[in-house]
């Protein structure tokens, strides 16, 4: 976008001074991307209730999330040049108003084609208003408000997710699964009248539209899609053995091509890739992209971890992860107080190192872990969260000029979702690989040579025949699924030692980094 744009007290602020209006106008589209990111996993704790009440199979369940990330995936980046071509009042306004409409649609999916064809809607409107909302909080609010701005934009995009589970849980047990989607109607109209009528901080380049890469959007489209399906089903379906994952892998090799070349020989690529020339702004991503891994993984681990294990229902995991929501919500206004007075590098150390600790503490655990052994990484993980963010975000965008700064802000939450849909493909394979090879060594240790395993074969045996069952299938059929329990427990612990190295890995990272040249105190610029 150019700086002509921008009015002169938004391209510079002469004091520190905002006017109420935009302050009003910032907080709804913060809520409204509250919403659009609290709805990728708001169904992950009750998608066996719309299974049940759409009639769908196991293997299409999924979908429901997935058409759901893999829309909204297309649609953040490509929200940059929509931007420009339309101002961001229109652009949200737009986003809001179909995503709303999307989830009223979503409510009455009666059957999983239904479903998945209303969450594919709303996953790519909604992801219009995402990368906006970072965009406007470094291009509207001068340097000295970033303490305050930073750690609420970096809050809503990490709670949103983490409490998605309990909220989720909470709606469906106390209503319907329909109300997972009704709840963001009345929200969302209010969302899209205040956007309508209370943005005003750029003007639309309409002239844009003559040179948009429609070239560059399809092979944008063909590959992150792609991407995203064959992340999401690979681990399942043992990658590229799969007909499908290889027709979609071929297929986002094609896409990755024609986005690639369209985005360095266009005159106005779909996406403009020159962002990451700016090392900062390089690095933040970097860090976005293994935070995404975190934050996305932690949230999928934990309530698979409570349901397959401890046998949770979907409230008891919501309550479960409550914790991590809460601790974020009260670290927020610590992250931001210490960005404006701290370098960044060192909140980054001890925010990858806090959540170093909170897996490693995890790769001690058995299958009697309950709620009380998992307090102590929860919390680290909701307090490291938003100490690694808030300078993130600062590094990331705080030292971008305003004409770079909507396509930069779509690049950067891409490489957020990205980097948790790759951590979520990985995470998958080694649970189910190490599942496997856990459950065979188990296995062939169970044997009639095994005395420990022979006297607790006859001891389930004894207590099945006194309930009146038949003991010795009985009793084969419980110690094999002990067995099973074991490998994996096992497996998860593999998962977590993966997630600690992967955490070290940044905190030393982050020692090594130089010290962005335009922060003043540590990243309060």
């Amino acid at each position: 976008m150019s700086d002509a744009t921008f009015t002169p007290d938004l391209a510079e602020p002469s004091g520190d001074a905002v006017p109420m209006r935009r302050v009003i106008a910032f907080l709804a589209m913060v809520f409204g991307m509250f919403m659009a990111i609290l709805d990728i996993q708001i169904v992950s704790a009750s998608l066996s209730e719309i299974q049940a009440g759409l009639g769908a199979g196991q293997d299409e369940i999924a979908w429901v999330q997935t058409s759901y990330l893999i829309a909204e995936v297309i649609m953040i980046p490509l929200s940059g040049i929509l931007a420009r071509i339309l101002s961001t009042r229109v652009l949200f306004s737009i986003s809001a108003a179909g995503f709303t409409l999307a989830s009223a649609l979503a409510s009455t999916a009666t059957t999983i084609d239904q479903m998945i064809i209303y969450r594919a809607i709303q996953g790519f409107i909604g992801g219009g208003m995402i990368p906006s909302v970072f965009a406007a909080a470094f291009t509207v609010f001068p340097r000295s408000k970033r303490p305050i701005v930073s750690p609420m934009i970096g809050l809503v995009a990490t709670l949103a997710p983490t409490i998605g589970p309990t909220v989720g849980g909470y709606i469906s047990h106390a209503l319907s699964w329909h109300w997972l989607f009704l709840i963001n109607i009345v929200p969302g109209i209010a969302v899209t009248l205040a956007a309508w009528t209370l943005i005003d901080f750029d003007k639309p380049e309409r002239n844009l539209i003559k040179s948009f890469d429609w070239w560059g959007l399809l092979g944008m489209a063909a590959f992150l899609g792609s991407l995203e399906y064959v992340l999401e089903e690979g681990p399942a379906n043992d990658w590229l053995s799969d007909a499908s994952i290889a027709g979609f892998a071929a297929l986002m090799t094609i896409g990755a091509i024609l986005f690639f070349y369209r985005a360095f020989a266009a005159k106005l690529p779909v996406v403009d890739l020159r962002a990451f020339s700016d090392v900062n702004f390089a690095f933040g991503s970097v860090f976005s992209f293994v935070m995404g891994v975190g934050l996305y993984g932690l949230t999928y681990l934990y309530p698979l971890y409570l349901s397959t294990v401890r046998g949770y229902d979907s409230l008891m995991i919501g309550e479960a992860m409550f914790v991590s929501g809460l601790c974020m919500f009260l670290t927020a206004p610590v992250a931001g107080a210490l960005s404006a007075r701290m370098d960044l590098r060192l909140m980054l150390l001890i925010g990858f190192v806090g959540f170093g600790s909170g897996t490693w503490i995890m790769t001690g655990m058995t299958a009697d872990w309950d709620f009380d052994e998992i307090l102590l990484p929860q919390i680290l993980r909701g307090v490291s969260l938003m100490l690694c963010m808030v300078p993130i975000n600062n590094l990331a965008l705080g030292t971008l000029p305003p004409e770079r700064m909507k396509n930069a802000s779509g690049l950067f939450n891409l490489t957020r979702n990205l980097g948790g849909a790759v951590g979520l493909a990985v995470i998958n394979t080694i649970l189910n690989n190490r599942d496997d090879m856990h459950y065979a060594r188990l296995a062939e240790s169970v044997n009639w040579a095994n005395r420990s395993a022979l006297d607790t074969l006859e001891s389930l045996s004894r207590t099945f025949s006194t309930q009146g069952l038949p003991g010795d299938d009985a009793a084969v059929s419980q110690l094999t699924a002990i067995v099973q329990q074991q490998a994996w427990v096992m497996s998860f612990i593999d998962v977590f030692w993966f997630m600690t190295a992967l955490f070290v890995g940044l905190a030393l990272a982050a020692i090594l980094m130089r010290k962005p040249e335009n922060a003043t105190a540590g990243g309060g610029h």
